[in-house]
């Protein structure tokens, strides 16, 4: 639910596949295969970039986003609600 409401407010890219229900890696792997054969088979030279973004949400601060938020229109209910996921937070590898 709060992820349908975000994405009315907050439009995503059609390549964008983390954290929402698509196909996911598998598409742009299967696009990434298709560009090279196409750059092998027609001789052209092709450049492709990885963009890490392991650290992108060390690095955005909380109260950022939730201003983004309501820069967009989100509703405060909504704001809220993802604030209060950010309060106390930890992450735990097992």
């Amino acid at each position: 639910v709060l992820s349908a409401r975000l994405v009315k407010a907050c439009p995503i890219n059609p390549r964008q596949c983390g954290f929402i229900r698509a196909a996911g890696c598998s598409e742009n792997l299967k696009l990434q295969q298709l560009l090279i054969h196409c750059a092998k088979r027609e001789h052209r030279e092709l450049g492709v970039v990885f963009v890490d973004i392991a650290k992108a949400f060390d690095t955005v601060s909380h109260q950022h986003i939730l201003m983004g938020l309501s820069q967009k229109g989100v509703g405060q209910h909504i704001i809220d609600l993802i604030g209060d996921m950010y309060e106390n937070i930890s992450t735990s590898i097992r």
